[in-house]
């Protein structure tokens, strides 16, 4: 990605509180913003990265959403994660120092690019830097473990249920409406993701909304009836509203 810097900056930016910044002091705000790269805007369906590229970034969401994925070597697609404002990609590329997965937009969106090298040796001048790492990589580890057990649920309508209760929460946290959102991925995505056909995620839309669960417009969902989808998916209360 070719990156620029502009006027944009961690301080005035506004979901700095999602973001590595939201455990640090304005001084370290300030050292952090000094390596940071800011490009042009990644256009829907264009890569952000790819599998097999070498790890040079962390990249933290600005704006927009991703969608990540592994590609077997028999054209099978996997997707592996959304991502939206605040949230980190290339996590998984520490280890190895490659890219594991492709990573595409899903709509016009934009990143900071944190080279690695240099927050790696911030972060040795930083202890809070290296800590909110380290939470931010065990955040990671937890939701992948969930998605485990996600996946391992046989009823597929509790699936859908806690992923558009994921959604909630993430749009929740990042100031916009948990009840009213859009869906970036497509159907094919989410029963990609949740291990569904097609064909399953449509019929379960449709038996949401046919029970007053939810109510969808292409791809603009309403929850209007949260108890019950949170009742469906097994999840508490006090963790939304």
């Amino acid at each position: 990605m070719q990156s620029s810097k502009n006027k944009v900056s961690c301080e005035t930016c506004t979901i700095s509180q999602l973001c590595i910044p939201s455990a640090l002091s304005e001084n370290e705000v300030t050292r952090l913003d000094g390596i940071i790269n800011r490009g042009a805007p990644i256009h829907k369906g264009k890569f952000l990265n790819q599998a097999g590229d070498e790890f040079k970034h962390l990249y933290a969401v600005s704006t927009g959403s991703f969608k990540s994925y592994t590609l077997s070597e028999d054209g099978i697609i996997n997707i592996t994660g959304f991502y939206f404002p605040g949230e980190l990609i290339g996590l998984n590329a520490i280890s190895t120092g490659i890219h594991k997965t492709f990573v595409k937009a899903l709509e016009t969106s934009a990143v900071c690019a944190l080279p690695y090298d240099q927050m790696d040796e911030l972060s040795g001048d930083l202890p809070s830097l290296r800590k909110q790492l380290m939470r931010i990589m065990s955040k990671e580890i937890v939701e992948e473990q969930e998605l485990h057990i996600l996946l391992s649920r046989k009823n597929a309508a509790e699936r859908m249920a806690a992923f558009l209760l994921s959604l909630s929460l993430r749009f929740k946290k990042r100031g916009f409406s948990a009840t009213t959102f859009n869906l970036t991925m497509t159907r094919g995505d989410i029963g990609n993701y949740l291990g569904l056909a097609i064909e399953t995620v449509s019929r379960l839309f449709s038996q949401f909304q046919k029970n007053e669960i939810i109510t969808v417009s292409d791809k603009l969902i309403e929850i209007v009836d949260l108890p019950a989808l949170l009742k469906l998916a097994g999840a508490a209360c006090d963790e939304h509203i």
